[in-house]
């Protein structure tokens, strides 16, 4: 077998809050072979297989008795390119971030949106990651994956996955799929999306008239960069929580009593609320006790100021979730994994 397998590890240095948590077990996977290798193993030893990808969408609140696999499989493929139009597969373990500057210096758009998210390529289509007016899915063709249970190869197209709002199918069926490799269909000339007012305004600022792929990648990655604190400076996993869903009436209700709320129609009829504008207007923007605190200027971002732990973290967001049902009438939910 040449998956090498480690006991004792910590965890701090692979999960974006920097909270201290210990594997009984902990593996690296390069290739589908090491992932088959772990799954045998953890198999053997009657151990939980538990997959990690860049840790920027987990909280851990506790040590780990399981077998930690972190996918850290590389590469970029160009499968078909007509000229406009081109198809490419990466590799799960291909940090997102990196993904999307090199499609952008290819010329390629369709991921500029997407800037700067943390996280890796394999870890995105769970999520449905999305920012600024783009989700994934918007670009997404397929991907590979392996099943836990069978050890058999799948291949996912876009309809079979089931994405939804920071939803799909994988995270629905979470402990069964491994993913193995994405693709995404990218275009030379397709047009940028521009809906989201911070963009265009940042755009106007810099005097950038006509706008390339580029340009909306850099006006994105300084919007994030002065909103959102570096997981390398300042222990944080982004948004804490999604932006609720709610029913029209509710919205209509709560903009009787709050005319600035912050508030986006959807097609179905329901109402989508900033959760960031809740927690704000509820007073928790800023809030510190001990290491666990709420972002000073994002009120969306939990925060480890150093040696919170995971339990800390989780306490203060039930408090906030438990604050803004009282308060809006509305539930909040915790966008990471918590383990």
């Amino acid at each position: 077998m040449s998956l090498q397998v480690r006991t004792q590890v910590s965890l701090k240095p692979y999960n974006s809050f920097a909270v201290e948590a210990c594997a009984s077990h902990f593996a690296e996977a390069e290739n589908d072979q090491q992932v088959r290798d772990a799954l045998s193993y953890a198999q053997a030893q009657q151990l939980p297989l538990l997959l990690l990808g860049g840790g920027s969408n987990l909280l851990l609140t506790a040590d780990v008795e399981a077998l930690v696999l972190r996918m850290a499989s590389r590469g970029i493929r160009l499968l078909e390119d007509d000229g406009e139009n081109v198809l490419i597969e990466v590799e799960a373990g291909e940090p997102w971030h990196s993904f999307v500057q090199w499609t952008l210096a290819q010329g390629f758009v369709g991921l500029e949106n997407l800037s700067l998210i943390p996280g890796t390529v394999g870890a995105a289509p769970v999520q449905n990651i999305g920012a600024y007016g783009v989700e994934l899915k918007d670009c997404f063709v397929g991907l590979t994956a392996l099943d836990r249970s069978s050890g058999e190869l799948r291949e996912f197209p876009l309809q079979a996955c089931g994405f939804a709002y920071r939803d799909s199918l994988f995270k629905r069926e979470s402990g069964r799929w491994v993913i193995l490799r994405v693709r995404f269909a990218l275009s030379r000339s397709a047009a940028l999306h521009l809906g989201y007012g911070p963009v265009s305004q940042r755009l106007v600022e810099q005097g950038i008239a006509m706008p390339t792929a580029q340009d909306v990648s850099r006006a994105i990655c300084a919007i994030r960069s002065e909103k959102l604190p570096d997981p390398a400076e300042l222990g944080n996993a982004g948004s804490f929580f999604k932006n609720p869903l709610v029913s029209a009436e509710l919205a209509q209700r709560l903009r009787a009593e709050h005319a600035d709320l912050v508030a986006y129609p959807q097609a179905d009829g329901q109402v989508k609320l900033a959760a960031g504008w809740l927690i704000e207007r509820a007073g928790w923007k800023g809030f510190r006790e001990g290491d666990a605190g709420v972002h000073r200027l994002q009120a969306l971002v939990l925060v480890n100021y150093g040696a919170a732990t995971g339990a800390q973290l989780l306490n203060l967001a039930q408090r906030i979730q438990a604050d803004i049902a009282q308060r809006f009438v509305v539930d909040l939910e915790i966008e990471p994994n918590v383990l």
